[in-house]
């Protein structure tokens, strides 16, 4: 998959996050959680995993978390993205 434009998924409302993607020539991730000391390799993770499926590898992706479980983080970054590549 692609990104097109800017799109986004999500809340910031505890246990869930905000997902933002927009176009880029590189692939950035940048993660903003409230548990990002004892977590932020995991979220990464996540994130990886979910944009290897997805086929994506490029795109600026900010993550703001406040404590999502994995199959959150999963659900939100593939709207985005799909979000984001629709034409």
């Amino acid at each position: 998959m692609h990104i097109r434009r800017k799109a986004s998924s999500g809340t910031m409302q505890s246990s869930d996050l905000m997902v933002t993607v927009e176009p880029s020539d590189l692939l950035q991730i940048e993660i903003e959680s409230t548990v990002k000391k004892q977590f932020e390799h995991l979220i990464r993770a996540q994130i990886t995993a979910t944009l290897e499926h997805l086929g994506v590898t490029t795109g600026r992706i900010q993550i703001s978390d406040r404590g999502a479980l994995d199959y959150a983080i999963a659900a939100r970054i593939e709207t985005a993205i799909r979000r984001a590549s629709e034409e």
